[in-house]
């Protein structure tokens, strides 16, 4: 019997490549959806990392804010697990070479934990629920007419329909590109690192994420921030590596922020092991098509520039399992359900290629120091900065705060 590229029937068949919280909340709202449709879905979701024991280093730094928390227990009626929270982030203190200002917002805090535990837990979430996790990396793929066929590292896995929870996992993304006109997409790297004072240092820290825009090439911006017991440091750039970190550990403003770091091996063996990872910074090409439809990471469907990745995900997972049980599993369905629904995302990006490439700019030119100037007396400009440090709000917004006319002027007598 030929399968349908309708939407996905009764018995339908759906495997899920990688078991982060887009891929277990595309589970999750598939099953919730198709019980109210009484349809019964046999739904697999392959993860080949072992979150359960904290067994590898996710690199994202794990700020978790609105509206993750209601999407979960709305859209997937999963409790967020505020008892794994290791504390809330009241305000960002932006810092260039010679100022500083810090920015907050009068809505709920964000959340600070360890992904790699919030992972673990959304997992589980999707075994409780009756969902198959196959402990396996999938290694290639093929598409027929009726089915598609995924290789994992165990045994093969027949569907009606992948979804590419993957992240920016380079080996899915090579086998999706042989088999599809699939394009990841363009990318930003990152290098992360904890560091462990002793526990005073970590409370006179306080609850403020510390994020740095300096004119260092190849630097485009850097955070440090509180963990509970120890401070998360990262940057990001084209193509950072370790020894940028170092100069970014070694610059004079950010030392600062971090008494005695010369001696955190005394602390903690463990401190200044320096992790990479990616993040996108472009949208995919031909994310969708005929059985298949990329989330998250995979698709380059986040917050332009940076911010909000797991709340992304979430979203796009459960939108994605809205478009597979009502509308189909056609590229044709994906493209006037899936991506018309993701138009709050991509409609920002190009706002976020210009903020961008602006914030390289005026870093480099130190050009960024008068606006911090500006916005300790204008509170509109301050409230622009917090959105875009942030990404409580769209870029878009951010630039129509920043252009208004008061904060403008602000910026000029700043410069004069």
């Amino acid at each position: 019997m030929k399968s349908s590229l309708g939407p996905l029937p009764d018995g339908g068949r759906i495997v899920i490549i990688g078991g982060g919280p887009g891929g277990v909340a595309c589970g999750l709202a598939l099953q919730r959806l198709a019980a109210e449709l009484n349809r019964r879905l046999q739904i697999t979701i392959l993860e080949g990392k072992q979150f359960a024991g904290e067994h590898h280093y996710n690199q994202c730094v794990g700020v978790l804010s609105h509206p993750l928390p209601s999407l979960l227990e709305a859209e997937l009626k999963v409790p967020f697990p505020y008892n794994l929270s290791r504390g809330e982030i009241q305000a960002y203190v932006l810092h260039t070479a010679a100022e500083e200002i810090k920015v907050a917002s009068q809505e709920q805090d964000s959340i600070i934990m360890r992904r790699v535990q919030f992972d673990a837990y959304m997992l589980e979430q999707a075994k409780q629920n009756g969902i198959a996790i196959i402990s396996a990396r999938a290694v290639d793929i093929e598409f027929h007419a009726e089915k598609v066929v995924v290789y994992t590292e165990s045994a093969p896995l027949e569907c009606d329909i992948v979804v590419g929870a993957f992240g920016m996992d380079e080996g899915s993304a090579a086998f999706f590109s042989r088999q599809t006109n699939y394009k990841p997409p363009l990318a930003l790297s990152s290098v992360v690192t904890k560091y462990h004072p002793d526990p005073e240092s970590v409370e006179a820290f306080g609850s403020n994420i510390h994020a740095f825009l300096l004119p260092q090439p190849g630097i485009e911006f850097g955070a440090i921030t509180p963990k509970g017991n120890h401070l998360t440091i990262n940057i990001a750039g084209l193509s950072v590596d370790t020894e940028l970190m170092q100069v970014f550990l070694d610059h004079p403003t950010v030392r600062a922020q971090l008494p005695a770091i010369s001696q955190a091996v005394e602390y903690n063996p463990a401190d200044l092991r320096f992790f990479k990872g990616r993040f996108p910074r472009s949208l995919a090409q031909k994310y969708y098509g005929d059985r298949y439809v990329m989330i998250g990471d995979a698709a380059g469907l986040v917050r332009a520039f940076k911010g909000k990745g797991v709340t992304s995900a979430v979203l796009t997972g459960i939108r994605a399992a809205k478009t597979i049980l009502e509308k189909g599993i056609s590229k044709h369905a994906f493209h006037s359900h899936f991506r018309t629904a993701n138009r709050d995302i991509t409609r920002d990006l190009p706002y976020g290629r210009a903020m961008r490439l602006l914030t390289i700019y005026m870093a480099r030119f130190r050009l960024l120091d008068p606006i911090l100037r500006a916005a300790r007396q204008d509170a509109n400009l301050s409230a622009a900065l917090f959105d875009a440090i942030s990404a409580h709000a769209p870029y878009s917004q951010v630039f129509n705060k920043a252009l208004k006319p008061r904060s403008i002027w602000a910026i000029i007598r700043a410069l004069l």
